[in-house]
């Protein structure tokens, strides 16, 4: 499923128009965003934990040429599903 896909899903079953349902899904979009850059949780109960974790620097490998690579510490998005999608999934 695409975003465009997402949006009729929203708006068929919200009784939106497709307009008001991509101002929706935009907006939830930019609220887990803007809470991820502030390194906050956001967690929907039922669905799952949208989290931000740090990554430590590291040495890694050039594929290629086996050069050593010094890859930068980092913080990365991460998603962990809660049990009712869990249950739905399976």
């Amino acid at each position: 499923m695409n975003k465009n896909e997402l949006v009729s899903a929203v708006a068929d079953k919200a009784g939106l128009t497709k307009v008001d349902a991509a101002r929706a899904v935009d907006a939830v979009f930019d609220a887990v965003t803007e809470a991820l850059a502030k390194k906050d949780e956001v967690r929907l109960v039922g669905f799952g934990t949208f989290l931000v974790s740090h990554r430590e620097a590291s040495e890694g490998r050039h594929p290629r040429t086996g050069a050593l690579l010094k890859i930068p510490a980092s913080y990365q998005p991460k998603f962990r599903a809660g049990k009712g999608l869990k249950d739905a999934v399976n």
